[in-house]
């Protein structure tokens, strides 16, 4: 299932989980991924249980480059409901 749609010049993802334990160990994943990556996307875990995340290149002028779409790609595989 994909998850990432692109708008206004970024990649832009909700993902919904059973529980704030379940959600938060994602967040931590998607850290864990960006670190790796060398590419860090906004994260946000609001409602208990949903996370939301923003990816855009800040040093190509806030615009979705190849990174954006190998960090979501990655984030993607990871998700685990």
């Amino acid at each position: 299932m994909k998850h990432f749609t692109e708008e206004d010049n970024m990649l832009q993802a909700s993902f919904e989980f059973r529980n704030f334990e379940n959600a938060l160990k994602f967040v931590n994943q998607v850290g864990n991924i960006a670190e790796i990556s060398n590419h860090h996307p906004d994260i946000y875990l609001h409602d208990y249980k949903y996370v939301s995340i923003c990816s855009t290149t800040h040093d190509a002028w806030w615009t979705v480059t190849s990174k954006d779409r190998a960090i979501a790609k990655l984030i993607e595989s990871s998700y685990k409901k």
